[in-house]
């Protein structure tokens, strides 16, 4: 070899070697990062593994939820996988110009179709750059950093089309129908020479190369290390039902703190969401909180725990969190905030490192002072924890499995039994749950006086005077003290005598299901009202419960198997037995209700538990019904307000989110707003009071509409 290709070599081997060196570096500290946190099983099987890669990395599910940006990550994610041949080819011809990937007579197809990807991802980057910086979609952030790898993308495309052109012009090649975009750039620069065409080939080669080494080496240092995470957050997603909180041991003697207050006592998949983040905003765009001028933001409280992580994990492994020889590991921006949200809190090593900073002690001061910063106060508010709903429309809409809802109520957790602070208004619906039941503080002894308003045909046996019975009517605390959602209960009883159903209720017996308590972040007194209930369904042999709350239905049917609920106790929602009953022929609506019906899903009931059909097909089912759907409805409806304990906290900031949510209900000009949920009822009606429309629109369950068709009132 000559002198040149001597040096053309060790170059080639030098640039890869310590590209590949820091892109190491990098990916191991991230992993030994994520090491720090708590170890957990996710008990998934490989299928289900498999399937979460097949259907949201292969079959981009929920990406495709938004068609348009769906459209253009697939043509990009299937592009690049695509175009890691056409990389090895390239560089096979830069090293041996006079060979490429041995492909026989299909190499000429390989390369049509090479350039066919090129032009479809020009053209996604170009549709990115349009919705990011000239529709200016709000979802996304906006800046210099977004358009590095648009940037990057780009400059990957032309230089490998500029690289062939002058390969083809110095090798004296003439148009190629299977190299089309080449050959015309070929063909418009004809006259530059073989012998500069020669030079020009080796400067896009290199200039190639180096993009992507660089880029190589930005990825995991930035929003897309998802690239390299998201896989693995993919494969290790939490098996089970959706939403479903993991019991804290409060038995353990040697735990000195319940929850999470420290980054490291979050688990480590947990700690991998933080890394597969997207940046895309489409958690922050569905949240109710955000939507209404909530401080919460589902991305932001990511990423600020994602930075945070990388402060922490390199101040406690002593591995450094980015490559200063880049300057591409996370923005100056990010680190700047949180080092003045931890300055601010006024701590002595704070107040040291905010000195440093500012006297150009260098980076990796300000790293010192950021990992010293509180989890819950400097990293994350107080103020944005206490405004999440807990509705989980957040990780529906996430591509990459992030459980945001999970690490909010383990931060809450914290707060509550280890630092005991809830707001005064938590506080007090807790008190009044554990000394009475109720999150009114009502009298233990008049949870059954529901039963007074049963009219003489009504039959509600309790479990002592029915002796056997096929289900267990659970009413909850909504449907047994709150006068309007008596009538869901009444309804429901009425119907199940309709139908000829054996039941029978707990009276005052009945205790709190406990769902408020454990959203609220009170684990322990959540733990003390599931056994007693679980031993209280034991004692009376219930083998099936009904219930109206869809709080309660998934605290039965998903959280308090983890307690000691028998395996053999079905649990069902009223709307899943009254849709079954119907198609069964057991009740048969036959009154007409001309009503133009929209139907509200709550939350527990949808994204919760899948349950989305079952009360349509009751309101289908009702003669002269007209079901019209909101534009935010199904999965991704938006909640009420009430969910995660927030029912009993007062929204000071921004608009309310009832409000919000009964303006959308109000858009498709329906006479009835319907739902499934006595606190849904709740918020949508006082919804219509707020927007001085109580007059015109009436709040109904679905049960108490079949129940009105049924008997005609």
């Amino acid at each position: 070899m000559t002198g040149w290709a001597w040096l053309h070599w060790i170059g080639f081997a030098a640039a890869v070697g310590y590209a590949v060196y820091l892109f190491s570096h990098v990916v191991y500290s991230r992993y030994s990062y994520i090491r720090l946190g708590r170890a957990e099983n996710s008990k998934a099987t490989t299928r289900e593994r498999l399937r979460n890669l097949t259907v949201q990395m292969l079959g981009h599910q929920t990406l495709m939820k938004d068609k348009r940006s769906g459209w253009m990550h697939l043509v990009m994610f299937y592009g690049f996988i695509v175009l890691q041949f056409g990389a090895v080819d390239l560089i096979v011809r830069g090293l041996a110009p006079e060979h490429h990937l041995p492909l026989g007579s299909g190499y000429r197809y390989f390369v049509l179709v090479q350039e066919t990807t090129i032009v479809l991802i020009l053209l996604a980057v170009g549709y990115a750059f349009y919705r990011r910086y000239i529709e200016k979609l709000k979802r996304l952030k906006r800046g210099w950093k977004p358009a590095v790898v648009l940037i990057f993308i780009a400059g990957l495309m032309l230089s490998l089309l500029l690289t062939e052109s002058m390969r083809a012009i110095w090798k004296g090649e003439s148009f190629s129908a299977y190299a089309p975009v080449s050959s015309l750039i070929a063909g418009g620069a004809g006259g530059i020479g073989a012998g500069l065409a020669e030079g020009l080939f080796y400067l896009f080669w290199w200039l190639h190369l180096l993009i992507l080494l660089a880029f190589l080496v930005y990825v995991p240092q930035s929003k897309h290390a998802h690239l390299l995470f998201a896989p693995f957050n993919l494969w290790m997603r939490t098996a089970g039902p959706p939403g479903k909180l993991q019991p804290i041991d409060l038995e353990d003697e040697t735990a000195e703190e319940f929850g999470v207050g420290r980054i490291e006592q979050f688990t480590r998949n947990q700690l991998l969401d933080l890394y597969s983040c997207v940046e895309c905003g489409r958690c922050t765009n569905v949240c109710p909180a955000s939507a209404t001028g909530k401080r919460l933001s589902p991305m932001d409280l990511i990423v600020q725990l994602r930075d945070h992580l990388t402060h922490r994990g390199a101040a406690v492994t002593s591995r450094t969190p980015w490559m200063p020889a880049f300057a591409f590991a996370g923005s100056e921006a990010n680190r700047a905030a949180l080092a003045s949200r931890a300055f601010g809190a006024g701590s002595g090593d704070a107040a040291e490192a905010d000195a440093g900073a500012g006297t150009g002690a260098g980076a990796g001061t300000v790293t010192q002072g950021a990992a010293a910063a509180r989890l819950i106060g400097d990293v994350v508010t107080e103020e944005e924890l206490w405004a999440c709903t807990t509705c989980r429309n957040c990780e529906d809409q996430c591509p990459v499995a992030n459980e945001h809802v999970s690490m909010i109520v383990d931060m809450r957790r914290y707060l509550a039994l280890t630092e005991g602070k809830f707001p005064a208004e938590a506080g007090r619906a807790l008190n009044h749950i554990e000394r009475q039941g109720n999150p009114w503080g009502l009298s233990r002894r008049d949870r059954n006086g529901w039963m007074s308003g049963l009219t003489e045909r009504d039959r509600a046996p309790t479990v002592e005077e029915a002796g056997e019975f096929d289900y267990l009517f659970f009413v909850g605390s909504m449907g047994s003290y709150d006068k309007r959602s008596m009538r869901i209960t009444y309804a429901m009883i009425r119907i199940m005598n309709e139908a000829r159903i054996s039941f029978a209720v707990l009276g005052n017996e009945e205790g709190n299901s406990g769902d408020t308590a454990r959203r609220l972040g009170n684990e322990y007194l959540f733990q003390e009202l599931a056994r007693s209930n679980i031993e209280l369904f034991h004692q009376y042999g219930v083998t099936k419960i009904i219930t109206i709350d869809p709080h309660a239905y998934h605290s039965f049917k998903n959280e308090y198997p983890d307690l000691g609920l028998a395996s053999g106790i079905e649990v069902y929602h009223h709307t899943e037995l009254l849709a079954r009953w119907i198609a069964e022929g057991r009740i048969v609506p036959r009154k007409e209700l001309k009503e133009r019906v929209t139907y509200h899903d709550s939350c527990y009931m949808g994204r919760y538990n899948g349950v989305y059909d079952a009360p349509r097909l009751i309101l289908s089912a009702i003669p002269g019904v007209e079901l019209v759907e909101m534009e935010r409805s199904g999965s991704n409806s938006m909640c009420c307000g009430a969910g995660g304990g927030l029912m009993w906290l007062e929204e000071k900031v921004g608009e309310r989110v009832n409000v919000e949510r009964t303006r959308q209900a109000l858009a498709v000009r329906p006479s009835i707003i319907g739902s499934a949920c006595p606190y849904c009822l709740t918020m949508l009606g006082d919804g219509a009071k707020a927007l001085g429309k109580e007059e015109e629109i009436d709040t109904y369950d679905v049960a108490e509409l079949l129940q009105m068709s049924l008997e005609g009132n």
